[in-house]
């Protein structure tokens, strides 16, 4: 385990320590009228009740349900970019690590992202963000691959289907290569690398661009006992990275994006254009001459857009670094009967992409 992982603080939600001139909501006044005045940027303080932030959330998206009528997948993001917009203008109060308002959940978060602040205001959807992420940390996530249960730390990406995980988990079962050393790409919560390890690999270097990802793997490793056969790592891709191995693996992102990342789970889901061109580059340098690159992907892409690329595709067919070894597809099923799918999601499939070294020497 690398020893300076108590250096890294962790990403938390943005917060407002200064008194802040805001409409303070009760009961008595018309919530579409302060949903309208959220739309044009004032800022509303929720003071009794939690209840009250639930009712203008939800009248915020009647009223913007009607100006994005558009339900294609562009359309639908454009609606979730300007709900994102105005409900962060909607401010809960804080005072020693509680929320000040009526009827709230108990978040954990809150003293443990925020030790050093003891007064101070936050966006209503980040403390239902904060809410939800809480209550998966407490109960944690059965992995049906590992036989596990997971604790991910806030901000982190985890898997609620596992249909990925089993074509990775079939494949390594049937792999026959070194097992001495391995690089986890966007270890995320750490599955794929504690898969690893239940396969037999000996030293997995995993790295990540998001320090919470690299924090709540450092606490599941002391919980699981892997410290001694996870180096973790802080960085973009392969950055301080001296490590050559026998395997590379990496869950990317699906989907291109066509807007200003921002950090942590944003970056879980969508990948800039330049992200795969510097993975393939890199990792041809830190792959043995008989090593392999595992990447698990998925169709949802050219599902939601038949004009969008291939990036694996496009780095077979336009460089002369890798030849494909093997290309496994797997339908992709609900994360649960309550989980409603949409028409892109029926026709997704996730798969796995083997690629070997060309002229490796």
């Amino acid at each position: 385990m690398n020893k300076d992982l108590q250096s890294i603080q962790p990403d938390r939600p943005n917060i407002i320590t200064t008194e802040i001139d805001a409409v303070k909501f009760h009961r008595k006044m018309d919530t579409k009228a302060i949903v309208a005045r959220m739309i044009v940027r004032e800022q509303v303080i929720v003071e009794k009740f939690y209840s009250d932030g639930l009712e203008i959330l939800a009248e915020l998206k009647r009223n913007l349900s009607l100006k994005y009528t558009d339900k294609s997948f562009q359309g639908q993001r454009d609606y979730r970019s300007a709900f994102r917009e105005a409900s962060h203008r909607l401010l809960l109060k804080v005072k020693d690590n509680k929320l000040l308002v009526k009827k709230s959940p108990e978040i954990g978060w809150l003293e443990l992202l925020y030790p050093d602040v003891s007064e101070f205001y936050v966006s209503f959807p980040e403390v239902q963000g904060m809410n939800s992420s809480w209550q998966w940390y407490k109960k944690g996530i059965e992995v049906e691959t590992l036989n596990l249960i997971l604790h991910p730390f806030y901000g982190t990406y985890f898997p609620t289907r596992f249909d990925h995980l089993k074509l990775f988990d079939k494949w390594l079962k049937n792999y026959v290569g070194s097992k001495e050393k391995a690089i986890d790409i966007g270890v995320g919560s750490g599955v794929l690398s504690f898969q690893l390890i239940q396969n037999g690999f000996e030293n997995i270097f995993a790295t990540d661009i998001n320090k919470n990802a690299i924090i709540g793997v450092s606490q599941e490793c002391k919980r699981f006992g892997y410290e001694d056969k996870i180096t973790l790592n802080h960085g973009d891709l392969f950055e301080n990275c001296d490590v050559k191995a026998d395997l590379i693996v990496f869950n990317p992102p699906w989907l291109l994006a066509k807007h200003k990342l921002e950090e942590g789970i944003d970056k879980a889901m969508y990948y800039e254009k330049e992200l795969f061109p510097r993975f393939f580059k890199h990792s041809y340098e830190h792959l043995n001459s008989d090593g392999k690159i595992v990447l698990i992907f998925s169709s949802l892409a050219e599902v939601v857009d038949e004009k969008s690329t291939h990036p694996i595709i496009e780095e077979l067919r336009n460089n002369n670094r890798f030849r494909k070894d093997l290309h496994l597809r797997r339908d992709v099923r609900a994360s649960s009967r309550r989980t409603k799918r949409t028409n892109s999601r029926r026709k997704e499939k996730v798969e796995l992409w083997v690629l070997a070294p060309k002229l490796k020497k």
